[in-house]
């Protein structure tokens, strides 16, 4: 007799058709994921030649193994090859870096990549820079060192995210700990097998090694409605999922996370000992789009409910589960989750997934504080006897004389990095001994306290963008300290001490989540900008956009008489709790009055 978690006669013979559930057709590339062997081939072969550069073939696949190919434009030169470099991503979930992988990302990014590292606004290290020939030597060095950059990109679920700070109190340790299991959870099989053949040489000893909690949930991926319908890959299949999926954790009123933009979003309420009692659950969000595409858009998750702990880690599978049969896998453009609940409603999501996947009740949420965006930023009391220090970092770039001090500090303090989702660094387990001289070496390279709650720096984030990033349309991070001096020049002109929550990216893609800011730069053309407005500082609601393409040079013009208006009505703490509370015909008749605004 056939029960559920059992495996059935005929096994691979039965397996479920890609989009059983909705009957839709797949496109080429869903066809090109199955045939690729579980995201080996060509990728094995071309790991061995001596091109330098992978075909566009491999290059799909090399993304699952957490690197992109990038062409530095700014190095193209006439009748030449293109300067074929790669972007190599880590999985670190919950931002977590042990010493020992530091030192050896330090040691790689100076000998084979472009001598710096960057913090992603997934909590997550990238390095640029990398030469195809030295790729497999760079990945097989981090995964020696307790890392590893398998699904870090591509249609799989992505870094796990969650609050930074290593606090040891009030729900961190149970979110820390939460984020650790799903990204445990949801990690392929089949392809965990193909990334250490190809990068590994094969060696098996460096397999994620799970808990025996993780070990018999997975076992249930092998039963009705969350299984796949292929043994070598239980819960993704031979397609994995149509788009990316991404994950994040926090405590209630901490939204360092900007937990409305992820596919599943989950607030952990604990008990008095600290053990997880249970989490609030969303649903839905994601910010990528396309300009001049009504059919693409940035959406903020809605509230499934509340989920008893015990249940938690089988809910997450089961919405994956559902998402990769129900997602659309013929137009990658509207192939995330937030479409898919966007079109068919929550209560159709609530319904199906109670129905198929998960049997367990769904209750109503908990009640929540108000969120906040909390930085850590500073000197903070990490436990009895630690400390822990935030160090703001443009951009999450981290490169010259303060990536050598970092490097230094953590080899002879023997220190952990925790990266957050605003792209700073944090540096913790400082013994209360150490904390003057750590204090004082920092004071070494100019890093004595953080930006002021004022500074528009201190939360503002911008994207790669060019020369490098394939989709940038203009610049992002190289322009963003002009653009924070330029917006703070204005605002103390205009006698407002008052910050504005920034973020800048070089296309519609939303890497550096610009629609939940008060104000976004979103990249249209070279040197032009979509004008986004009316975003939370607490990242609760989405902005709206306003012009379509603003030239760079004209930023303080347009700006103007908004500022104005919002110092003046002095009732509103807050730029986009301003903009909120205005009819977007109000806000374009502001914006006419500058000589240099487009129509929408």
């Amino acid at each position: 007799m056939k029960t559920e978690g059992t495996k059935p006669n005929n096994f691979e013979e039965e397996a479920l058709f890609p989009c059983v559930a909705n009957g839709q057709d797949r496109s080429k590339f869903e066809q090109f994921k199955a045939d690729s062997n579980f995201l080996a081939d060509p990728l094995g072969s071309e790991l061995k030649n001596t091109s330098n550069n992978f075909s566009n073939d491999a290059v799909q696949l090399l993304k699952f193994h957490g690197s992109y190919q990038q062409d530095n434009r700014e190095n193209r030169k006439k009748g030449s090859d293109k300067d074929w470099q790669m972007m190599l991503r880590l999985r670190s979930p919950a931002g977590y870096i042990p010493a020992s992988l530091f030192i050896a990302l330090d040691e790689l990014s100076n000998r084979l990549g472009n001598k710096t590292l960057r913090a992603t606004t997934r909590q997550a290290f990238q390095m640029h820079g990398i030469r195809k020939e030295n790729l497999k030597e760079v990945i097989n060095k981090i995964v020696t060192s307790m890392g590893s950059t398998l699904a870090a990109c591509g249609d799989i679920n992505r870094n796990v995210m969650a609050p930074a700070a290593p606090y040891e109190k009030d729900g961190y340790p149970a979110a820390r700990a939460l984020a650790y299991e799903i990204a445990d959870l949801l990690t392929p099989v089949a392809a965990e097998n193909t990334y250490l053949e190809l990068w590994a040489d094969g060696n098996l000893s460096y397999k994620i090694s799970y808990s025996k909690k993780i070990q018999k949930i997975r076992k249930s991926q092998l039963s009705k409605g969350i299984f796949s319908g292929y043994s070598k890959e239980p819960l993704y299949g031979q397609t994995y999922l149509p788009r990316k999926f991404k994950c994040a954790v926090t405590v209630p009123g901490d939204n360092s996370v900007d937990l409305l933009t992820h596919d599943i979003g989950l607030v952990v309420f604990t008990k008095q000992n600290g053990a997880l009692k249970g989490c609030n659950v969303y649903v839905g969000g994601g910010m990528g789009r396309m300009h001049n595409s009504d059919t693409t858009f940035a959406r903020a998750a809605d509230l499934l409910g509340y989920v008893k702990q015990e249940h938690i880690l089988d809910l997450v599978q089961s919405i994956l589960a559902l998402q990769r049969d129900y997602g659309n896998r013929k137009l990658r453009k509207n192939a995330r989750m937030k479409y898919l609940i966007h079109t068919k409603g929550i209560q159709w999501f609530k319904q199906t997934l109670t129905s198929k996947y998960f049997k367990e009740k769904i209750s109503s949420p908990h009640p929540e504080p108000p969120a906040k965006l909390k930085d850590y930023l500073g000197w903070n009391k990490q436990s009895p006897g630690l400390w822990f220090v935030g160090i703001p970092l443009m951009s999450g770039r981290l490169s010259g004389e303060t990536k050598a001090k970092i490097r230094s500090l953590v080899e002879k303090f023997k220190l952990e990095i925790r990266l957050t989702p605003n792209q700073d660094l944090l540096l913790c387990n400082i013994g209360n001994y150490q904390r003057s001289s750590v204090k004082k070496e920092l004071q070494e390279i100019g890093i004595n306290k953080p930006a002021p709650p004022n500074s528009v720096s201190r939360h503002a984030i911008a994207c790669p963008a060019l020369p490098l990033c394939g989709l940038a349309i203009t610049e992002a991070e190289r322009f963003l300290p002009a653009i924070i001096k330029r917006i703070e020049n204005q605002l103390k002109l205009l006698g407002i001490e008052k910050s504005i929550l920034l973020r800048m990216t070089g296309c519609p893609n939303g890497c550096a989540r610009p629609y939940m800011a008060e104000l976004a730069l979103v990249g249209s053309g070279m040197n032009q900008y979509q004008l986004w407005l009316g975003g939370s500082p607490n990242l609760q609601r989405l902005a709206k956009p306003f012009l379509q393409k603003m030239h760079i040079d004209h930023l303080e013009q347009t700006l103007n008489p908004l500022f104005i208006n919002w110092r003046d009505s002095k009732q509103f703490k807050s730029f986009g709790d301003f903009i909120s509370s205005l009819s977007d015909q109000v806000i374009m008749n502001l914006l006419s009055e500058s000589s240099s605004s487009t129509d929408p």
